[in-house]
């Protein structure tokens, strides 16, 4: 979704709290989601709760119209990667795993946060591994997002432990920059080498989202032209969170 090329819009600590704000919307609306997903919910029951709750919250939401996107959550299950489009007709079951994306903006800045939750209690031990491996990889970028570090130094960690798990990253879709624009720059892959990119310095605020399959890392784009999937249909799990690089070390705004 979009591009983050250009100029680092570096952020002040005033903007920072706005953004924890916008930041803490998202994390009401996922956690709300969550508890929905369940064998037999739609991922089109999951998008009405999102909508009414960033509404009720005086929010609004990040996603919907954003390049003609029809709604306010991506709903990705199983090997779809992102941007998978909430349904009527896509009926969560026992086993499956589905990624809920959702974005929203509050006072003129963005949050944008991403969970992958299982349906049911029966999970697969190697899809259970690949959340798991996915979401702590996710805090290994997180804790690399320091003054004096580079976006290299955040891929390479979210790449080192994940492909020691012996999964891959999805190389099509990175992370970005985010502020009073949902996609700026700097772009974050979730893979690469530390020294590599764009020097971290204070302000800064980074969308930091791996997205990481069972099997090879490829990725292709159905023809509704959003719906992200694997080309192995290997599974796909996608956690981020926004965080600020502060003198203190990085802060989570998405918690």
């Amino acid at each position: 979704m979009g591009s983050g090329e250009g100029r680092i819009v570096r952020k002040s600590p005033a903007e920072i709290d706005k953004m924890r704000r916008s930041g803490h919307i998202v994390r009401q609306v996922l956690d709300r989601v969550k508890s929905l997903v369940a064998p037999g919910a739609t991922t089109m029951d999951l998008e009405k709760a999102a909508e009414k709750l960033i509404a009720d919250l005086g929010a609004t939401p990040a996603f919907k119209g954003y390049y003609d996107y029809p709604c306010v959550l991506c709903t990705s299950v199983n090997e779809e990667i992102v941007h998978g489009i909430p349904s009527e007709k896509r009926v969560l079951k026992a086993g499956d795993i589905v990624s809920i994306d959702c974005g929203a903006v509050f006072d003129g800045y963005y949050g944008d946060a991403a969970i992958t939750v299982p349906v049911g209690d029966a999970l697969a031990p190697e899809v259970k591994k690949l959340l798991d491996v996915t979401e702590a990889s996710l805090y290994k970028g997180i804790e690399q997002a320091r003054i004096g570090n580079t976006i290299g130094h955040v891929g390479s960690a979210i790449q080192k432990h994940v492909e020691a798990a012996g999964f891959s990253i999805v190389r099509d879709f990175v992370g970005h920059g985010i502020g009073t624009k949902l996609h700026e720059p700097p772009q974050i892959p979730n893979f690469g080498k530390k020294g590599q990119g764009a020097e971290l310095s204070e302000g800064m605020v980074l969308a930091i989202e791996p997205m990481v399959n069972s099997g090879g890392p490829d990725a292709k784009v159905l023809s509704d032209k959003w719906t992200a999937v694997t080309v192995d249909g290997s599974y796909s799990a996608h956690f981020e969170h926004c965080v600020a690089v502060t003198k203190q070390g990085p802060v989570i705004l998405t918690n």
